[in-house]
């Protein structure tokens, strides 16, 4: 009887010390914290997996910094994305569990990944690829919602309502607040819904900055219809209007168009070269072969738009190459590469290596 008195408070502290474990790990729960991480869903913790987690969390980054909802389409863009593993620091797995559709538990992976910082700056200035400085304006959402009766406006207490446009603007690597909503700023629907941004800025004065994203999303048919207005200071940035059969994707639309107008004010292309056609002489082409290797790699690299041949000499082949940020993005990109070198500091000679 002892024995199992004791065998008894051996796995009640066994099972405190697990409880007190668990609770660690999961107020310890991994994260993505800053601009250069990111979060992607995986379907495994597999190398291949995790390569292409590496590829999508490397341009939700790059889409972070610049604020660019398309930058994997920007020149050298996807080819930098197929060597994403190259600028990564570190990652960790989360595991995460919610409810299905039909109440059924789901389990699934998220991959945080973590970019060396010096590395991804230096591909931006290499690519010339946009940045939107930090740190980050926090507009105030002015958004009012009729889902048939009437409209009302969403305040901090029902912030659920407007969670698609809060993640999508985290997505977009910004911030909105909501308002109070306390009965004062209820009335403010009105003034949304017949479109009179001023009065919405006036009532938002108590806030900052002077930012607001106003929208006024409502039944239009069988749809939803979503009509937005970003205003910067009292000057009218942008307005817009989306339809979906889902509201939540009209209301996500909001922070897409709030980060378009913004990242089209304060984004700015990296100091690089200026884009055009330049002559560019190689050396030590003397072969076919040698030819071939060099048209090979030129043509790889997705910063050279176009190649024209325009003389062969013992000295050297001269090509043209169009180029869209310039000498400055093309040597940073060869000397990272190492296929051909500067052969002169102060002219556009490469030596092929």
């Amino acid at each position: 009887m002892v024995r199992a008195f004791r065998g008894f408070w051996l796995a009640a502290l066994l099972l405190v010390c697990f409880t007190a474990t668990a609770q660690r790990v999961e107020g310890d729960r991994a994260s993505a914290q800053g601009p250069y991480e990111a979060e992607v869903s995986v379907n495994g913790q597999g190398e291949a997996e995790r390569n292409t987690g590496y590829a999508r969390a490397l341009s939700a980054v790059l889409a972070k910094l610049s604020g660019s909802r398309n930058i994997s389409s920007q020149p050298g863009v996807g080819q930098e994305l197929r060597r994403a593993k190259e600028y990564v620091k570190g990652y960790d797995y989360r595991q995460d569990e919610g409810v299905g559709p039909t109440g059924a538990p789901t389990f699934g992976t998220t991959l945080i990944v973590r970019f060396d910082k010096d590395e991804v700056d230096d591909l931006i200035e290499t690519l010339g690829l946009p940045v939107w400085p930090m740190p980050r304006p926090k507009p105030v959402l002015w958004l009012g919602i009729d889902d048939g009766k009437g409209p009302r406006l969403v305040g901090l207490s029902q912030a659920n309502a407007a969670r698609t446009a809060l993640n999508r603007a985290k997505d977009r690597g910004f911030a909105l607040g909501l308002p109070s909503g306390n009965a004062a700023e209820q009335a403010t629907v009105g003034a949304i819904w017949r479109g009179d941004s001023a009065a919405v800025a006036r009532a938002s004065l108590r806030y900052s900055p002077p930012m607001q994203l106003i929208g006024k999303v409502y039944r239009s048919g069988a749809e939803w219809k979503g009509d937005w207005t970003f205003v910067d200071n009292g000057k009218v940035l942008s307005t817009w209007s989306t339809t979906d059969t889902d509201a939540r994707r009209v209301i996500a639309t909001g922070a897409d168009g709030a980060a378009d107008a913004l990242t089209k004010r304060y984004a700015k292309r990296s100091a690089t070269g200026t884009p055009g056609t330049y002559a560019i002489t190689f050396t030590g082409v003397d072969s076919s072969d040698d030819y071939m290797r060099l048209a090979g790699y030129l043509d790889n690299l997705q910063i050279v738009r176009k190649i024209t041949p325009q003389r062969a000499t013992p000295e050297g082949v001269t090509l043209a190459l169009e180029l869209p940020t310039g000498l400055p993005g093309f040597k940073r990109m060869a000397m990272r590469d190492g296929v051909v070198v500067p052969a002169e500091d102060d002219m556009p000679v490469y030596h092929l290596r």
